[in-house]
């Protein structure tokens, strides 16, 4: 009997641990203290690896989603029209472009500020005329400045990813992040989880169950002309790709300087082996 009522109690202790690690874990769903919630999708990108290159067509498509979408709240105060030469685009259509943008400039002769089109030395122009204006108009929250932002919102990835980003050049996390963030919006937020009023839930975003941005991005909103797919995925693929050249439009030619150094080192190893072969070889040892 005693053996009985031992057995019964240990599987009641099992079952009630098991519903308090069930309640906990619950718990925790609806309280995460761990952002991003979910981790950033790893997604296939052009320029990932030692040998990635951009890709032209979609960096333009990023910047006409950018243009007609994000520059509406975003700032790119770092990006001056001219450097859009790396996109494919030539002097003429620069200029035209830039011509699209009305400037602050100033003062003049006269001491006053005045407005003109802009030039292709010009910057982004940013939306709002300072960080508190910016601030009132998105609920308290000014809309970072995209510039840096690919290379500003890489996520950590924890042990032992990390050690194998080592040895594959993991280098896209940001735009990782960023897509990820673009396409999360649809998602529904676990039962109990406490949402702030005039808030987003986003599993994605790394400071918190929600955001301030409401989703920025739909099907068919931007109009392709390469035949490209109109689709909240693309767009987010496309503008990710525009804001990593953004925060690295040398990424490329830093890459080739790399591979020809360890080149170079490659082979002027081999020949200081040989040379020390070649003094010492009638040298007894």
């Amino acid at each position: 009997m005693k053996k009985i009522l031992t057995s019964l109690a240990l599987i009641g202790l099992v079952a009630a641990g098991g519903v308090a690690f069930a309640a906990e874990e619950a718990h925790n769903e609806a309280a995460p203290t761990h952002f991003p919630i979910h981790e950033p999708k790893e997604m296939s990108w052009s320029f990932s690896g030692p040998f990635g290159t951009y890709d032209k067509a979609q960096l333009q498509r990023g910047l006409k989603v950018y243009k007609e979408v994000c520059s509406a709240c975003h700032s790119m105060n770092l990006v001056a029209f001219r450097t859009l030469s790396d996109l494919g685009y030539n002097d003429a259509q620069i200029k035209t472009f830039a011509a699209e943008y009305t400037i602050h400039d100033g003062p003049n002769d006269a001491g006053d500020m005045f407005d003109r089109p802009g030039k292709p030395s010009d910057h982004f122009p940013p939306p709002f005329a300072n960080e508190e204006a910016a601030a009132a108009s998105n609920g308290g929250a000014a809309p970072p400045d995209m510039s840096l932002l690919a290379k500003a919102r890489a996520t950590e990835r924890g042990f032992p990813q990390f050690v194998f980003d080592i040895f594959t050049q993991y280098d896209a996390a940001g735009p990782d992040y960023i897509h990820s963030l673009l396409t999360g919006y649809d998602q529904t937020p676990p039962a109990g989880m406490v949402i702030p009023e005039g808030t987003h839930y986003n599993p994605y975003f790394m400071s918190g169950v929600s955001l301030k941005m409401p989703k920025p991005l739909s099907d068919g909103q931007v109009t392709y002309d390469d035949g490209s797919p109109q689709t909240v995925d693309q767009y987010s693929r496309d503008v990710a790709t525009f804001l990593m050249w953004a925060a690295e439009p040398h990424m490329e030619d830093r890459k080739k300087t790399g591979f020809r150094v360890l080149v170079f080192l490659l082979l002027f190893g081999a020949l200081v082996y040989m040379t020390k072969r070649k003094v010492w070889e009638g040298v007894a040892h």
